[in-house]
């Protein structure tokens, strides 16, 4: 369990995207309050802040994936990084020369965006060539358990900065860890295998057919596409609460921004729970009954979040049980698929199911801000809040309910009425 703590190169790729999660958990905080308090934005702007950083995916995510699996993954995030930390910078920059609006904040996150693109679907395909396959299940809680410790971190300290010296200089915070993570990645000493010689492979493809076979590659497999079509509507309904949280708390509780940051980190310790959880949850009941407990079951308390102006204790609970299960399922979906995609293909399969997952990340994002707008705070929570568990009926209602794991090899066929139970 504990031999990756002794992997050199998985200990550095661990430290940089951990402190680089803490950063932007800060962020998290700080830029909604940057256009709250210091531009005095409106709902549907605050939401739209949130749409404009997922927004990317939408635009660019089918063709990085492509892209990614033809070059090596470390100097495209090493790239991501470094950008990354110029466009946070640029932010606290415009502020104190005193030419930051909200359109130059919302470009500067949607150019984040792009890097955050770059990094993800790079960072997804890399994971796999660092360490040997059997491990990849402990790697996989490590990264997403830290990386829920950072967010909850983040999230804490994001509060206290901003409530003492501002939120602009929150944003200095996150440029300062894209420097670690860039100086992390930049340490590693694995150099990925060598891709096959053009003088000894076939014509390569275009981009453009390389992007048609990500996209069947989900479609044509019953598990893809389930997990893909569930990761859509989860994250239309998990963006659009999480993009008004901030100002709900603010202006409907009435929370000061410290106590926010400190809520916020609080549930935010249901992500490492969960990431505990995973593989215990795994193992006991199997990957597909695992990932319907963490995907359908907890996140059931998400509509205890709009009782928050009754007691913020609401808000705890509700937020916490959806980190549980989300981290949780996660876990079980990465194992999955770093699994059962051959890796040259896995590059792909990462953009084409993050560009359906992501891509409903802004529209989630606007329909929390128009719903927030329109008919207040209070009642978009409500509507957003049950949609969380109602995505779990994807699952609920594919093959995953009939099995106790899920299929460990691509040559596995999707299962009719009469496949048993378990996977061989």
């Amino acid at each position: 369990m504990n031999l990756l703590r002794r992997h050199r190169d998985f200990r550095l790729l661990w430290a940089g995207e951990t402190t680089s999660r803490f950063g932007t958990a800060v962020s998290g905080v700080a830029i909604p309050l940057v256009a709250i308090s210091l531009l005095d934005a409106t709902t549907f702007q605050v939401g739209l802040l949130t749409a404009f950083a997922w927004l990317p995916w939408l635009v660019i995510g089918l063709p990085v994936g492509a892209w990614v699996d033809r070059l090596p993954r470390r100097p495209i995030m090493l790239a991501a990084a470094a950008a990354s930390f110029a466009l946070i910078a640029s932010v606290p920059l415009m502020s104190a020369t005193g030419i930051l609006t909200v359109h130059l904040l919302l470009a500067a996150v949607a150019l984040t965006g792009v890097a955050a693109v770059l990094f993800q679907t790079a960072y997804t395909a890399y994971l796999p060539t660092l360490i040997a396959p059997a491990d990849h299940a402990e790697g996989n809680a490590k990264l997403h358990g830290s990386a829920s410790a950072a967010q909850i971190a983040g999230a804490g300290c994001g509060g206290l900065i901003i409530q003492l010296a501002g939120p602009v200089n929150g944003l200095l915070v996150d440029a300062a860890t894209f420097l670690v993570a860039l100086a992390c990645l930049a340490a590693i000493h694995h150099r990925e295998p060598p891709r096959t010689p053009a003088r000894q492979a076939p014509a390569r493809p275009t981009i453009a057919v390389e992007i048609v076979d990500g996209l069947r590659l989900v479609a044509r497999d019953v598990w893809l596409r389930t997990l893909t079509i569930f990761g859509a509507v989860s994250n239309l309904a998990l963006m659009g609460y999480q993009s008004i949280a901030v100002v709900f708390l603010v202006r409907e509780v009435g929370l000061s921004a410290g106590t926010v940051g400190a809520l916020i980190a609080a549930s935010g310790s249901g992500g490492i729970a969960g990431a505990f959880a995973a593989r215990r949850l795994m193992r006991r009941f199997g990957t597909a009954r695992a990932i319907l407990i963490a995907e359908l079951g907890l996140p059931t308390f998400a509509l205890l979040i709009p009782l928050s102006t009754v007691s913020p204790w609401f808000y705890l609970a509700g937020a916490f049980c959806i980190g549980v299960g989300v981290v949780a399922g996660n876990v079980v979906k990465a194992t999955f698929y770093q699994a059962y995609c051959p890796p040259d293909l896995l590059g792909r399969l990462t953009a084409t199911s993050s560009f359906v997952n992501y891509g409903t990340i802004p529209i989630g994002a606007l329909l929390g801000g128009t719903l927030g707008e329109l008919l207040g705070l209070t009642p978009a929570l409500w509507i957003t809040t049950a949609g969380i568990p109602l995505a779990g009926l994807v699952l609920f209602c594919s093959p995953i309910r009939r099995r106790r794991d899920l299929p460990e090899r691509r040559q596995e066929v999707s299962p009719g009425p009469g496949s048993p139970s378990r996977s061989s």
